[in-house]
């Protein structure tokens, strides 16, 4: 690991970056050895049996990270980061052992799996219920982010050229710039899953994070404006094609804008919700709340538990008969898509709210016996090598209207609301019911027209007086994904990537607050 924040000028760039990358020789891949790796992971699930295991894994992982921070005209942050280990998971007497090494040598796997099982075996004394797997067929497979640019093969100069560039452009429009500030970021996980019941899964999963905040300021006062440039699961092509300073002058004049426009008027408004916006809601007041471990309580870090119970499976109106929320890890480019969970479960794409009501649930291969279900939903995933799998959170998104929509003929039906684009500040509480959320920009509606910007707009509600109100989807053309790279659950916690598609949507009568001035 290393990393460094030197303040580099757009006229010395070049002679640190050359035609390198930021990491100035990248090793070759880890995974790419399945000989010794092979044996790695025999040694561990023989040794795993022969101690006493009914079912034994390991995962080999190898995780890379690079970042990249700008501000202005000079490079403000770069570090890099790479690790290399191996986690051995083992049942006895139906209860869960689990134990990292980074020494991925037959000697370190066989040394993890005894100390897995050891655990186990301390954890079956307090066990009430054993650990029942669902039934998988074990597959031998590769999957692996499709990609025409590894992000980490690019050299440092190609992206720091591409922030730099976005900088001379929002200068160039005539908004009080006081500050530029890029990001980039790229994560590339490779895992081998290896388990005694014959399954041999070999994946490559590469993410791109790249983005820019313009600030202005006049007069004493400032605000800020985000490009909407949501992270994705694919390759530097994708970064190359936002075509980021396109939308610099854009998006500092939209700040300039911001900063001069008068403060939202509270009151009972209709709101008309871009992708771009949406996305967080769906993940705090659906994402979260529909994952099985917090509706049983066994699960409240950093999100709470969950208002949905088991029991309202089948009952519980989320919203109207036109919505439907769906779970997947298949979608092209989401943040959570692979080609299998890390218990070796493919994966694949189902109704979590189904024309308004709730009808399943996130879950795993051990989580599908809670309820009496066949198969788990493939949501089992580790942050690392040094992690244990459990349940988190999936692609969650809601589907479009059939029909062609567009976000004018939204603000058409609207007499008085506002029209919200991007993240601001957020807050729900801890059984995912009553939220507040703000917005990066914001419009006025009136008499179904867009009108200037007001400031400070955000909406207050409850997730199911929220969803209920939603009254209009747009079409396909309006559907967006956005999401985060970082979504924190458990005790230590991990964080999880994760994407929430969803086209803009129109919701009657909401309480919009002054999030500056109140209510």
């Amino acid at each position: 690991m290393g990393s460094y924040a030197p303040r580099v000028r757009r006229r010395d760039w070049l002679k640190i970056a050359g035609a390198g990358s930021l990491v100035a020789a990248v090793p070759a891949k880890v995974l790419a050895a399945p000989g010794r790796l092979g044996e790695v992971a025999d040694a561990a699930l023989a040794a795993a049996r022969a101690a006493g295991a009914t079912y034994a894994d390991i995962r080999l992982v190898r995780t890379r990270s690079e970042r990249l921070g700008t501000r202005d005209d000079h490079l403000t942050s770069a570090s890099t980061s790479e690790s290399f280990g191996a986690g051995v998971r083992v049942l006895v007497k139906g209860t869960w052992g689990f134990a990292g090494t980074q020494d991925v040598t037959v000697a370190g796997a066989k040394a993890a799996a005894a100390k897995a099982v050891e655990i186990a075996r301390a954890n079956a004394r307090l066990r009430t219920e054993p650990v029942v797997l669902a039934a998988l067929t074990p597959v031998k497979d590769t999957w692996q982010t499709p990609m025409t640019k590894d992000p980490f093969r690019v050299p440092l100069a190609r992206k720091l050229e591409i922030l730099f560039d976005v900088n001379r452009r929002a200068r160039a429009g005539g908004a009080p710039v006081a500050n530029v500030r890029g990001r980039m970021q790229a994560v590339s996980e490779e895992k081998l899953f290896v388990s005694s019941e014959g399954a041999e899964i070999d994946q490559t999963i590469v993410r791109v994070s790249p983005g820019y905040t313009v600030t202005v300021a006049a007069k004493g006062d400032f605000e800020s404006r985000d490009h909407s440039s949501p992270a994705m699961g694919l390759g530097f092509e994708y970064v190359e094609s936002l075509k980021l300073a396109d939308d610099a002058a854009r998006v500092a004049d939209e700040a300039h804008q911001k900063l001069l426009a008068p403060p939202v008027e509270p009151g009972e408004k209709d709101l008309v919700l871009l992708p771009s916006h949406l996305w967080l809601t769906i993940h705090e007041s659906i994402g979260h709340s529909t994952e099985l471990d917090r509706a049983f309580g066994y699960e409240a870090n950093f999100a709470g538990t969950s208002f949905a119970t088991f029991p309202q499976t089948g009952k519980l109106r989320y919203a109207g008969d036109h919505v439907t929320f769906y779970g997947d890890r298949t979608t092209a480019g989401a943040l959570a898509t692979a080609g299998w969970d890390d218990d070796g479960v493919p994966t694949e794409r189902w109704d979590i709210i189904k024309n308004g009501v709730l009808v399943d649930w996130q879950t795993t291969r051990e989580q599908a016996a809670w309820i009496g279900a066949a198969k788990g939903h493939a949501c089992s995933y580790a942050d690392s090598w040094a992690s244990v799998p459990f349940q988190r959170m999936p692609n969650v998104s809601l589907a479009p209207a059939t029909t062609p929509n567009s976000v004018e003929q939204l603000i058409g039906g609207v007499q008085d609301g506002v029209l919200v684009e991007g993240t601001g500040s957020y807050s729900i509480d801890q059984q995912r019911l009553n939220f507040q959320f703000g917005g990066d920009m914001a419009w006025e509606i009136k008499g179904g027209q867009k009108g200037k910007p007001v400031r400070h707009a955000a909406c207050q509600s409850t997730s199911t007086s929220f969803w209920n109100a939603l009254d209009a989807l747009g079409g396909p053309a309006t559907w967006q994904m956005g999401g985060s790279m970082y979504d924190g659950k458990g005790e230590p916690m991990q964080v999880n990537p994760v994407s929430h598609g969803c086209p803009a949507s129109r919701f009657r009568r909401i309480r919009v607050l002054d999030s500056r001035g109140g209510s």
